[in-house]
């Protein structure tokens, strides 16, 4: 089998906090997929102690799902399906339905077209009450919570102008829109947040709005 892995070191540090706030959030049985599962380092660590449940990981690149389907051939979990080709932006998804969906570290690190199709999306997949967790750096109010966060989002921005750290209140309007609830906010370490949104009753409306670096 040859060596594909990909090796990211802010999964190996935020893995078991992220972990532990998903063992309180997402059911005790069903399907969670994870949307941008990039190097796949997380999705094998979360399913190797979740082992009711059975994971979908996923990524628009073709070089980080050969690095998920090596990860979670070398780890030996049964619980977690081979990598779907999914472009967050897109629709639709490749799958019909979730009972979960989780994404982490996407939303700066995308334009914003890829977290309103997050949202748009996850909607028409999850029923009524399931979870939609975020994990990542966010504004709140519209300043950075810590210098760090300011300069990450300058070193995004100069990267991609469609990239950013994006304003909390922004994204909790959007997951409105999409017919989600207001998210539950859980502080994580190095300035980073959980977002928990719930699938509401009500049916949202598809969310399409420019928010790049420059605006939000």
């Amino acid at each position: 089998m040859s060596d594909n892995r990909l090796f990211s070191a802010a999964a190996a540090r935020n893995r078991k906090p992220i972990l532990d706030v998903l063992s309180a959030v997402l059911p005790k049985q069903g399907l969670v997929l994870e949307v941008a599962s990039g190097s796949g380092e997380h999705v094998v660590h979360f399913a190797a102690r979740l082992t009711n449940l059975t994971f979908a990981p996923s990524d628009p690149s073709p070089e980080a799902r050969a690095s998920v389907a090596v990860w979670i051939a070398s780890s030996g979990v049964k619980n977690v399906r081979a990598p779907l080709a999914l472009d967050a932006a897109s629709a639709p998804w490749p799958i019909e339905r979730a009972d979960a969906v989780i994404c982490i570290n996407m939303v700066h690190i995308s334009p914003w077209a890829a977290t309103e199709g997050l949202f748009d999306n996850a909607g028409a997949i999850l029923p009524v009450g399931a979870p939609l967790y975020l994990y990542g750096p966010y504004k709140r109010g519209g300043a950075h919570t810590a210098s760090s966060n300011a300069e990450f989002d300058a070193g995004l921005c100069a990267q991609n102008p469609s990239w950013g750290v994006r304003d909390l209140e922004t994204v909790a309007d959007l997951g409105r829109q999409a017919g989600f609830e207001r998210p539950e906010i859980v502080e994580m370490p190095a300035n980073n947040l959980s977002l928990i949104f719930r699938r509401s009753a009500a049916s949202g409306q598809p969310t399409r709005a420019l928010n790049t670096c420059l605006t939000s």
